[in-house]
């Protein structure tokens, strides 16, 4: 495997920059996560370090060697797209033979190989159907056994989950985290679905317009956003904003103090998750809101509630709670969990320092 290395990575369509200046450092072994909104360059980068995009600027390093300009079947890296792309007259077995056999790779060596991979995917009594006669999950897996048995330097896998159900999504996640365990392998996947990128990577390259907003483990990016985008993109449901402004070291909102929240020097936005917004009884809290919508999902219940100056916000609250539609409910919200932002999105205090 190998460490995957981006100097300033730069593309643009006419006049359009897909991507601005990316640098990035993937270490040997480590499972990326490329998260983002439509159009915010994750896959145009994806494919760039593939060799599938030509870059306009910048240089691209796998496994120590510069790739920038080398063709994709040289680079060493293996992509898994988001459809099968499986040849529907050959079986499992074919499918997974094809390129080996193409590249003139030994009989023995190619069995061998796919006896391995066929074992890490649990694919073995399968390799002789053809895939009209698997489900999408095995589909999927064939996909990447297919990718496996060319052992390459890095795994690239392009949204692979997205035309799986809900159910299968979540079981194909567990296979892939399994997956990297046994191989040991660099990968580095593209989402939209904040949870997948969540659940699964070691480090969360968050892009924004082809730029990256903010990269680092999971939890670090949940408590320690270093934007107001990134704080609304992590987390489900997203983070609740709220329209504020700082006036003798107090923070207001509708020109009212909120309770025990000191204020920034310019802040302009204060942020909570609806995990972290305390229920309790009218007056009681730092402002009042009422129940517009419960969602019950069976552990949580999820209540819309709308503050006096009109906003509206997400509270999780107990699975069983008997909050209706209507009723009032105080809001508290807790130093150590306020997030707090400035004009141009820059985080000013985050968590625990917001305290």
């Amino acid at each position: 495997m190998a460490e995957v290395r981006l100097h300033g990575v730069s593309k643009s369509y006419g006049p359009v920059k897909a991507l601005s200046d990316v640098s990035l450092d993937i270490a040997d072994g480590e499972f990326a996560v490329f998260v983002g909104p439509s159009g915010c360059g994750k896959s145009t980068l994806l494919r760039s370090i593939a060799g599938l995009e030509g870059i306009s600027s910048g240089r691209i390093v796998i496994g120590g060697d510069d790739v920038t300009d080398v063709a994709p079947s040289d680079r060493g890296v293996s992509m898994v797209f988001q459809s099968y792309a499986l040849y529907p007259h050959m079986t499992v077995r074919e499918n997974m033979d094809f390129g080996m056999r193409i590249n003139g790779m030994p009989k023995p060596e190619r069995e061998a190989r796919i006896a391995e991979a066929a074992r890490i995917l649990q694919l073995g009594d399968y390799l002789d159907r053809k895939p009209s006669q698997l489900s999408g999950g095995q589909r999927q897996r064939v996909a990447i056994g297919r990718a496996i048995v060319k052992q390459p330097k890095v795994f690239l896998f392009d949204e692979p989950l997205s035309n799986l159900d809900a159910k299968l999504r979540v079981q194909m996640r567990v296979e892939l985290e399994s997956l990297h365990r046994q191989l040991g392998a660099t990968m580095i996947y593209v989402t939209h679905d904040q949870v997948e990128a969540m659940t699964m990577a070691d480090k969360i390259v968050v892009l924004n317009g082809g730029r990256i907003e903010q990269v680092g483990p999971p939890m670090e990016l949940y408590h320690r956003p270093a934007t107001e985008f990134v704080a609304g993109f992590i987390g489900a449901p997203s983070m609740n904003f709220l329209d504020v402004r700082a006036e003798a070291g107090r923070l207001l909102h509708g020109g009212v103090p909120l309770g025990r929240l000191r204020a920034e020097p310019g802040a302009v936005r204060l942020g909570i998750r609806p995990e972290h917004i305390g229920l309790v009884q009218p007056g009681a809290g730092d402002m009042d809101a009422r129940v517009d919508l419960r969602e019950a999902l069976g552990g949580d219940s999820y209540l819309y509630v709308t503050v006096p100056s009109g906003e509206r916000l997400v509270v999780r609250a107990e699975g069983d709670t008997e909050i209706g539609c209507g009723a009032v409910v105080g809001l508290s919200l807790p130093p150590a969990r306020v997030h707090l932002f400035a004009a141009d999105g820059r985080t000013l205090r985050s968590g625990a320092e917001a305290a």
